[in-house]
């Protein structure tokens, strides 16, 4: 009886409203002090009289490590629940601003802000949070929801990353990462809105029975339209990941201050909320494949524009904000898609698997910028390849089949 009565009365307070609105905050604190990083780049460098490669490295394992991690964080928590998963993402993730802080070798930046940042954002990024969307949301809520989710991650990037200008100015760079690092304290109460059923408690795809861990990954593996799917997502963190850790250094290059460098980083978020916004909505009203070819193709289009012109500051808020329209508009449409293909049961951890695809992508745009600007120094063959990328996943994406995907035969014991 005791437990019934708890469970009413988590239902009672634990509306669609309070579910979206915690998750939000979430997405919001997580993702933001990840997407001003790149601002810290010049004044950490500067400091420490390290190259543009060493940062480049550690933000790169950050990503992967990110990624690698994201399937596991994914699993535990379809199987256990996400909230001591979101909790201890939100510690290892201020353990590792902290540390950065204070990181006077190439070494100790690389554990702070490639190892325990990357895995931290593992365990409580917004793809945790678009998959207690998924399975705590009536069907009807879940693409919108799935917009607002990312729309509060880019609100985090509009937010943070001039707060990041203004904290180095006033503060200096090791304060701000302090405060960074305080801020994320603030999610651990907001987990509670996001507690998921144990695995026993959840149901399976289409009425049948629930799929073990094994024979899940058997058949996404096995499903073309998901690899597909995956593949092309491989081109969304090439591009991000490039722009958001190098665009500010590129922009003083051109002869920009730094504050043109945090304030298109921070158009890019806020277009990003309307952008996000939009492809949950249009993920109900037409085929989700067909938005994200259209996403890539722009993509392709405004990187190509930007680099044919000189570079002003207009011309970079004119970039920011076209770019920021494509930005995370992608994720509502890709994990849209998934649940389309597999059901809720292991959500989490199968769009884990396409963003470890994401984060592969958004490696090689980090490392491959610090290294190619150490040895030409310029960023234009990272712009090309943004560019060929994006019309690829723009082609990719268009044979996608959006049907639940059929059963694989059961393993033999």
């Amino acid at each position: 009886m005791t437990s019934q009565a708890s469970a009413s009365r988590a239902q009672t307070w634990r509306t669609p409203a309070v579910i979206l609105l915690c998750g939000c905050g979430i997405a919001t604190l997580a993702f933001g002090p990840r997407s001003a990083l790149g601002i810290f780049q010049t004044p950490i460098l500067e400091a420490n009289g390290w190259g543009r490669d060493t940062y480049s490295v550690a933000l790169a394992l950050q990503n992967i490590l990110w990624g690698l991690g994201q399937p596991f964080a994914g699993a535990i928590g379809d199987r256990f629940g996400l909230v001591k998963v979101l909790w201890a993402g939100m510690i290892l993730y201020a353990a590792g601003l902290v540390m950065m802080a204070f990181s006077t070798t190439p070494e100790m930046l690389t554990i702070s802000a490639g190892v325990l940042i990357g895995f931290g954002l593992s365990a409580s990024s917004f793809s945790l949070i678009l998959s207690a969307f998924g399975k705590l949301l009536p069907p009807e809520w879940r693409s919108l929801g799935f917009g607002l989710g990312t729309a509060a991650g880019s609100f985090g990037q509009f937010l943070f990353s001039p707060l990041a200008v203004a904290l180095i100015k006033s503060y200096g760079w090791q304060a701000g990462l302090m405060a960074f690092a305080g801020g994320l304290m603030i999610a651990i109460p907001l987990a509670f809105a996001l507690a998921t059923p144990r695995h026993s408690d959840q149901p399976g795809h289409g009425g049948l029975p629930a799929q073990t861990l094994r024979e899940q990954i058997a058949q996404a593996l096995g499903h073309r339209s998901y690899i597909l799917l995956v593949i092309g997502f491989f081109t969304c963190g090439f591009q991000l990941q490039f722009i958001t850790v190098h665009m500010p250094s590129y922009l003083i290059d051109q002869g920009l201050s730094a504050a043109v460098g945090g304030w298109t980083i921070a158009v890019i978020g806020l277009f990003n909320i309307v952008g996000s916004v939009t492809a949950g909505w249009l993920g109900s009203r037409m085929p989700k494949r067909y938005i994200l070819s259209i996403i890539y193709f722009t993509r392709a289009l405004a990187v190509l524009a930007f680099i044919s012109f000189p570079v002003t500051a207009t011309s970079a808020m004119m970039f920011g904000a076209v770019m920021g329209f494509m930005w995370l508009s992608t994720v509502p449409p890709t994990n849209g898609l998934i649940l389309v293909m597999f059901g809720t049961r292991w959500l989490a951890m199968l769009a884990g698997f396409a963003f470890f695809s994401h984060q592969v992508g958004g490696t090689l745009g980090v490392l491959l910028g610090g290294f190619v600007f150490e040895q030409t120094g310029s960023y234009n063959l990272i712009w090309y390849l943004s560019i060929l990328f994006g019309v690829i996943s723009a082609l990719i994406n268009l044979p996608i089949v959006e049907q639940p995907a059929p059963r694989a035969a059961a393993a033999p014991a």
